[in-house]
């Protein structure tokens, strides 16, 4: 098997954050399997959010755009707010997703894309539709089917999964992997197009 870039983008600002341990779980499967996966977290990389101007400046988008650019594959962990994912992701794909008259180009398309949620209870599990069907469309990218979207009440501790959700968690990042592995070799390249 063929080593893949696989990085984690950590989407959560707070302090005591669930999807920040979901990234480092995610991330230390990926390396189980072999590839090279690390977490980036939003948090610490002082994006600013997004204003199709000054933030292209910054080196948090020239970090984030070059990482996004050469994975093979990205996990997106975040947790949920009032039934859609954090507006951290939105800012973050909108900012990388960009494409501009300076020759910027989206640094999304033909990637796969993986959800790793937090949310408090277990009734907002479609809260990824939408910008699954966005990075669809705009960017050609392949959305894992697996989700791992997980509740308050899917922890046994704090920092503890319980058995049956560690499982689900663990089958997300296979497919993820795999997923990536196949369409590493993919004949054709995306650009904007309807």
């Amino acid at each position: 098997m063929v080593a893949l870039n696989l990085p984690v983008i950590s989407c959560s600002l707070d302090p005591a954050s669930r999807s920040r341990t979901l990234a480092s779980a995610s991330s230390e499967l990926l390396r189980e399997q072999g590839h090279d996966s690390s977490v980036i977290d939003l948090a610490e990389m002082e994006l600013p959010p997004f204003d199709n101007d000054r933030v292209f400046a910054t080196p948090a988008f020239r970090r984030l755009h070059a990482l996004i650019t050469a994975a093979d594959g990205v996990v997106l962990a975040f947790p949920v707010y009032n039934w859609a994912p954090a507006a951290t992701v939105k800012s973050l794909i909108e900012a990388t997703g960009a494409t501009g008259e300076d020759g910027r180009v989206a640094a999304w398309f033909d990637k796969v894309v993986t959800f790793v949620c937090a949310a408090g209870l277990p009734h907002s599990y479609m809260a990824t539709a939408t910008l699954g069907q966005s990075l669809m469309l705009d960017f050609k990218c392949v959305i894992n089917p697996y989700t791992a979207y997980l509740s308050e009440r899917d922890w046994e501790r704090p920092e503890v999964l319980k058995a049956d959700r560690a499982e689900r968690l663990a089958k997300t990042m296979t497919v993820h992997a795999e997923l990536s592995a196949l369409l590493a070799e993919r004949s054709y390249r995306s650009t904007w197009e309807v």
